[in-house]
């Protein structure tokens, strides 16, 4: 799945409901992130992230795909896959 996503935008692959979908955090995704977690800054939101529940990943997947988290919800979603993305995410946006 790692052709479809673009890795110069900070794409990560994640399969949902058995098809591929671009995960991708933008600022606009980090804003909603923040104000999902009442978060101050960048900082107080990966703080707030160390320790993930299942309702905190779907709101996640949400933001970095854009799509309701109602809809996540009821998807097929392997949770070890669903996190390992989302800590790639982060990582391949705040690479250097």
């Amino acid at each position: 799945m790692s052709a479809l996503r673009n890795r110069a935008r900070g794409e990560v692959v994640l399969a949902i409901d058995g098809a591929p979908v671009r995960l991708c955090l933008t600022l606009g995704a980090l804003a909603e992130l923040e104000a999902a977690f009442d978060t101050d800054g960048f900082a107080a939101l990966g703080e707030r992230l160390a320790h993930l529940s299942a309702s905190d990943l779907i709101t996640i997947l949400a933001a970095l795909t854009g799509r309701p988290g109602a809809e996540l919800a009821a998807a097929r979603i392997d949770p070890r896959e669903a996190a390992s993305a989302v800590a790639a995410a982060f990582r391949v946006a705040f690479e250097e």
